[in-house]
């Protein structure tokens, strides 16, 4: 995600210096004119805003606040933007961290995967505050088609649980929908043109369903960042005591897919774990053609 997002920033004349723990995207984004960083530290110390994207809250504390990280190189009055998705928790704990510096921060967790990280129309959700926000705002619409305040730090990150949440559980509706239907001998593709217009019709149905019919698994956004979303949504939720009964079944259904080597498939492939109880993949019957 971090790469074509750093590369829309070139393109929009930004200067920017990068590091990451894997140097050929290091020397990818040197090559399109970045300026390329030894540490976290050597960024913050170059940077009036810091920009993380990260897998998950441990490592957003390590690259933060750990030998050589942001806050050991960031200035009093620059501002730290983590757009990782992590437990909204961990995002204020490392606010806070940055607070006792004077450094500036924002939570900013995407939507859209790496497909929208590379046209530059992402999803942002953001927590923190709303001068820190407007000041960093031309530079995430460089990066999203939607930037959206939502309150305090942390708010951000608990926009995008609820986010993964409904994207979850969507798929694995749509997923038990094309089982029924194709174990009834009907054409899925038949069944998703003739639903997606009404009630049950969404983004995430207009995206996954043909993936799905067409056994395309290729990922934009993987299976096994979906679980630690979703884990992250329940332990945020037993904080705030908050049942989640669906996103905790879906969630043990992405474990079983990690679990069978899946880790890696799109999370449309949340469909797999349907069918492997069904018995049945979806699939058009035998001898019919693409609806147009």
């Amino acid at each position: 995600m971090g790469r074509p997002m750093s590369r829309n920033l070139l393109k929009a004349g930004k200067k920017l210096v990068v590091y990451d723990l894997f140097p050929a995207g290091v020397t990818e984004l040197a090559a399109a004119g970045a300026t390329a960083c030894s540490s976290a530290r050597e960024v913050a110390e170059q940077s009036d805003i810091i920009i993380t994207m990260l897998p998950d809250g441990p490592d957003v504390e390590q690259s933060v606040l750990g030998p050589n990280g942001v806050l050991e190189g960031a200035r009093p009055g620059s501002t730290v933007v983590d757009m990782s998705s992590i437990n909204p928790i961990v995002a204020q704990k490392v606010a806070a961290a940055c607070a006792v510096k004077g450094v500036e921060f924002l939570d900013a967790p995407v939507s859209g995967g790496e497909p929208k990280a590379i046209d530059g129309t992402l999803a942002i959700m953001v927590g923190g505050d709303e001068k820190v926000f407007e000041k960093v705002l031309p530079i995430l619409q460089k990066l999203g088609s939607s930037v959206t305040l939502t309150g305090p730090v942390g708010a951000g990150n608990v926009t995008k649980l609820a986010n993964q949440i409904m994207v979850a559980c969507n798929i694995a509706a749509m997923g038990e929908a094309l089982v029924l239907a194709t174990r009834a001998g009907l054409d899925p593709e038949v069944v998703f043109n003739a639903v997606k217009g009404g009630l049950a019709g969404s983004t995430v149905l207009n995206a996954k369903a043909p993936m799905a019919i067409a056994r395309n698994f290729k990922p934009g956004f993987r299976i096994r960042l979906h679980q630690k979303d979703l884990r992250n949504a329940l332990l945020a939720a037993e904080e705030l005591k908050v049942p989640l009964p669906l996103t905790g079944i879906v969630q043990g259904m992405l474990m079983s897919l990690m679990n069978e080597g899946k880790g890696d498939y799109d999370h449309s492939g949340i469909v797999t774990a349907i069918e492997k109880m069904a018995g049945i993949e979806i699939a058009r019957p035998a001898g019919t053609k693409a609806a147009n």
